[in-house]
């Protein structure tokens, strides 16, 4: 009762319109003042076009250069243990070799702006030199499209390293990557990227089926034949013994990692920030999944139960297939390009293992080469001119693809620079192979085989302290005590 008053006090109407006025006059003032200190404040900076391209480029940079990590697991995780060192060194050392031989050679060959459409070289290109500037005159960062365009040619060179696993030379492999980064890919992808006669035919590689992945599947393949197979591969009638991969989880998050970073592969090609990304990227995603659907159900039926790894390279031949038709095909032509592409994978692998007695021990001349040759071959077959001319003026886009009513045409281009870069590549390849082979030597010795490279050429193991008791189902990983 005694806090009667005090309550009566707090709640009365006097002291409702006293403080119900002194809030209004502090809000008046507040607002009085914030107008005063917003006239003198700075523009808030808006987003520009040119500023968001810049940022997108360099985030799909971003995006293939996280592939390298994806081709380290997927063929460390498909060769065996005594090898991964080697493996994980090349891929690491063929993207720093190749990130400086783009910078100082490779770009200035392959965007070259001379009278030559085969082959010409920019001095202003080289080391970046006048390019160094933030932007040119028209707002485009020359920096952010190197950075762009040399993760493509990591990827290239990267490629030969599964196809050469287990039995090459680390020094063999360097000299190889250097050439490929620095001449052999900026002359292919001059060609057609970097306005070369491919591309004034209006050959159409959007993303890289061609420059990129067969680049590196033709070379993968030429270096896979002058190493020769890995010891016991094949017996003397000519039968073919698996030699078994160490780590399937491995080369499935590899397979992931691939398939993560070709959302930069693929869109990051439009090089612009533009709403044809969401349609590029759900070409990708489809062509990804009806491939690995189409490799696992086609070794299902052929060796009675699924394979992983073939499930892995269907993923991956169907991403290699769509990234030259991605920004030229509909969603229901991509899944049918990645759906032939689980198929041709499988049937090209064992062609190559056991009609041919080619060494690939992890697909990469099917993967890359026959299935990027695919790739680019669909743009003639499903492409379609009302989506291409989204990222092309209507003189550089796509004829219709025969499929939908275009004839040969397009068809007949697409063939023409299929054919013109395996007849390059294959050429270019041999003599560098061959050059390396007679003064340098590709191959490690048949001990240095037996014991691993990775004792061999680096003196220490990916797994130390372990050891593996046997190779069959019931197969022991032991600790060993020193």
């Amino acid at each position: 009762m005694k806090f009667e008053p005090i309550r009566g006090l707090l709640f009365s109407k006097k002291t409702f319109r006293i403080v119900f006025g002194l809030s209004a006059m502090m809000l008046l003032f507040i607002g009085h003042s914030y107008g005063q200190d917003a006239e003198v404040e700075e523009p808030v900076a808006v987003l520009t076009q040119d500023v968001a391209n810049i940022m997108w480029l360099c985030l799909a940079a971003f995006l293939v250069f996280f592939m390298q990590a994806g081709f380290a697991l997927v063929e460390s995780g498909l060769t065996r243990a005594k090898n991964s060192v080697n493996i994980m060194m090349k891929n690491m050392l063929d993207f720093c070799f190749g990130a400086v031989l783009f910078w100082a050679v490779g770009y200035a060959i392959m965007y070259s702006s001379g009278d030559s459409n085969f082959f010409g070289f920019d001095t202003s290109l080289a080391f970046l030199g006048s390019a160094n500037a933030p932007t040119d005159g028209d707002g485009y960062a020359t920096s952010a499209a190197w950075l762009f365009q040399v993760v493509f040619a990591a990827t290239a060179a990267t490629i030969v390293s599964g196809a050469m696993a287990e039995r090459t030379q680390l020094k063999s492999y360097i000299f190889y990557s250097i050439l490929i980064t620095a001449i052999v890919y900026p002359i292919s992808g001059h060609w057609i990227w970097g306005g070369g006669w491919l591309g004034d035919m209006n050959f159409r590689d959007f993303a890289g089926s061609t420059v990129v992945h067969s680049v590196g599947g033709w070379a993968a393949l030429v270096g896979a034949i002058m190493v020769g197979p890995r010891l016991g591969k094949y017996n003397k009638d000519g039968s073919v013994n698996a030699i078994a991969p160490h780590n399937m989880p491995m080369a499935a998050l590899g397979m992931f990692i691939l398939w993560f970073g070709w959302y930069g592969f693929n869109p990051g090609s439009t090089l612009a920030a533009v709403g044809g990304i969401s349609h590029i990227a759900v070409t990708t995603t489809l062509a990804a999944a009806t491939g690995g659907i189409a490799a696992v159900v086609v070794s299902w039926f052929n060796f009675k139960k699924p394979d992983l790894s073939m499930g892995i390279n269907g993923v991956l031949a169907g991403l290699v297939g769509i990234t030259a038709p991605c920004a030229s095909v509909s969603t229901g032509s991509a899944a049918i390009i990645g759906l032939v592409a689980g198929v041709i994978v499988f049937y090209s692998a064992l062609f190559i293992e056991r009609k041919l007695k080619i060494d690939d021990p992890v697909g990469a001349v099917s993967v890359h080469g026959i299935c990027g040759a695919w790739g680019t071959i669909a743009v003639g077959l499903f492409g379609q001119n009302s989506i291409d001319v989204q990222y092309w003026d209507s003189e550089t886009a796509i004829k219709d693809g025969l499929f939908f009513g275009g004839g040969f045409e397009q068809l007949g281009i697409q063939l023409m620079g299929v054919g013109a870069v395996l007849v390059y590549v294959l050429a270019a390849m041999f003599i560098i192979f061959y050059l390396i082979k007679a003064t340098m030597g590709l191959r490690v010795s048949d001990e240095e085989q037996l014991e691993g490279l990775d004792l061999g050429e680096h003196g220490n193991s990916a797994y130390g302290g372990f050891v593996m008791e046997n190779t069959g189902p019931a197969a022991i990983i032991k600790r060993t005590e020193a």
